[in-house]
């Protein structure tokens, strides 16, 4: 983790690979099948520094800032073709073991959020915050 000031592209350069290489990387793994059938459902997670960002974490949220502005592009490249893509943004920290004074939720907390945008297909975006 680096703050803005002390990115630099040797400990961006991994976050850069690890969360929006990785994404880019699995969608187009699937995305050409699911253009064929004109169905499917691509849901992209970060954290919710990629909207709201943390400075201890600048190089992070550079990288999932990244992903997000590549899925909502990707959402309104893909309008109308039967295929849908959205971004999430996951505010809290997730189990029960996180630090004293953060928000925390579970995976089943969270886990209905994915579902209603799969099924509504209505919006590019989510934040859950808990």
């Amino acid at each position: 983790m680096a703050t803005p000031s002390e990115s630099t592209v040797e400990n961006l350069q991994p976050q850069i690979e690890y969360n929006f290489y990785g994404a880019v990387t699995a969608a187009r793994a699937v995305l050409p099948a699911m253009r064929e059938a004109g169905a499917g459902t691509l849901l992209f997670t970060t954290g919710g520094g990629s909207i709201n960002p943390v400075p201890m974490l600048g190089n992070v949220n550079a990288a999932a800032g990244a992903l997000r502005n590549w899925v909502l592009n990707l959402h309104n490249e893909l309008a109308g073709s039967g295929v849908y893509a959205a971004h999430v943004a996951i505010s809290t920290w997730i189990g029960d073991d996180g630090p004293e004074g953060i928000p925390a939720a579970t995976p089943d907390q969270i886990a209905p959020l994915y579902w209603d945008l799969h099924e509504r297909r209505d919006q590019p975006e989510a934040v859950f915050t808990g």
